[in-house]
């Protein structure tokens, strides 16, 4: 699984690694689950989370190549059109919201 806020890295800001329990979310944060087809393994993961994670608003993104399963936290809600081609830029499809 991978797990990344908007700064870039997979480690959070104290360097540690992310355990991947479900972060925190911020009064009026919105979180969202996609669906992406065709991620495999960690660098599958890693570069569907640095494509979405550009998206304006985002806060954080974790990406799990076994389940298919992307899920985003925003400051508001995503065009889906804007993270399907997030998703497309990365060499995946979005298959919608889980």
């Amino acid at each position: 699984m991978t797990d990344l806020k908007n700064s870039g890295s997979c480690c959070s800001t104290d360097g540690s690694c992310h355990s991947g329990a479900a972060a925190g979310t911020r009064d009026g944060a919105v979180t969202t689950v996609y669906k992406v087809s065709g991620m495999t393994c960690g660098h599958c993961e890693g570069a569907v989370s640095r494509e979405i994670s550009a998206l304006d608003g985002v806060t954080a993104v974790t990406a799990v190549a076994g389940t298919g399963e992307v899920t985003v936290t925003s400051a508001a809600p995503l065009d889906e059109e804007a993270v399907r081609t997030a998703v497309d830029e990365a060499g995946y499809e979005l298959a919608g919201t889980a």
